[in-house]
């Protein structure tokens, strides 16, 4: 079969280029992570989908070369795209809300996100508080149309599931971290997709100098708090998944906590080497 050129994908679509994307974007199988919760991302950049019987929640789009691979994922589970009624955003940034727009076209579902990351999505690029904005035009993204701020803290409910907003900034202003319970055999559990809270920058930028840090810190506390029995990081490496997986070990009551405890060890180390320690 003939390969599609670039040219001839909608722009939503068109694969973004970058030194990591190809590892990320990298195939991996979809599994069940409990219940109706499954894993539908690529290698680097997760991506859940949530049958809830009413239909599917998405948490993330990774980048826009892996719709095609998230397609897929969602056939493997009996569903498709127009079945998605919802995609929750982790935080706007390329490699995790680049595959959003084509998903929300596809499948005219309402993407939700917090107020600083839905006015990120509709702009298609991050805010100049960002950390990682000195990039420039290199950050920007397909923008999304269909987007609904909540407050954090806040639910919506599809079917027999539902998903509440955590805001996270750090990472990004617009941070968002997502829990729910899923039921399975008679047991339910509560399931976290992490945010990122990695304090990765632009050379430019120094964590020490700005609001954003503190805030930081409250995101990272906040994570290390959550009812959580199942975390999945928005990148699976970062809180062991596929390793996790391939145990039989993917429920963990402290994966939470040590989630946060790593990231707050990333914190303390970025801002002694800014202090030239």
């Amino acid at each position: 079969m003939e390969a599609i050129a670039t040219e001839a994908l909608p722009a939503d679509l068109k694969p973004f280029v970058c030194s990591s994307c190809g590892d990320w974007n990298a195939a991996r199988a979809p599994f069940r992570l409990f219940g109706d919760s499954h894993y539908v991302g690529p290698e680097g950049l997760s991506v859940v989908a949530i049958d809830t019987g009413a239909g599917v929640i998405l948490i993330d789009g990774a980048l826009p070369q892996s719709v095609p691979g998230i397609l897929a994922g969602l056939k493997s589970i009996g569903r498709d795209v127009r079945d998605v009624k919802y995609i929750a955003v982790s935080h706007p940034h390329f490699d995790h809300a680049g595959g959003v727009a084509a998903l929300a076209r596809m499948s005219g579902a309402t993407v939700l996100s917090t107020d600083a990351g839905a006015d990120a999505l509709k702009r298609g690029d991050v805010p100049k508080e960002d950390p990682q904005a000195g990039y420039g035009d290199f950050m920007k993204f397909p923008p999304v149309a269909n987007v609904r701020a909540l407050a954090d803290g806040a639910s919506v409910t599809l079917g027999d599931i539902s998903l509440t907003l955590h805001a996270t900034p750090g990472h990004t202003p617009g941070g968002a971290s997502w829990s729910w319970q899923d039921c399975e055999g008679g047991r339910c559990i509560d399931l976290v997709f992490a945010d990122s809270l990695n304090p990765v920058s632009h050379d430019d930028y120094h964590f020490g100098d700005g609001e954003l840090t503190a805030a930081f810190r409250r995101s990272i506390a906040k994570v290390r708090v959550l009812s959580c029995d199942l975390v999945v990081s928005a990148h699976p490496s970062q809180s062991q998944l596929f390793e996790r997986a391939a145990r039989d070990a993917l429920l963990d009551v402290e994966g939470c906590r040590a989630y946060a405890d790593e990231a707050a060890k990333r914190l303390d180390a970025r801002l002694a080497s800014e202090r030239g320690e």
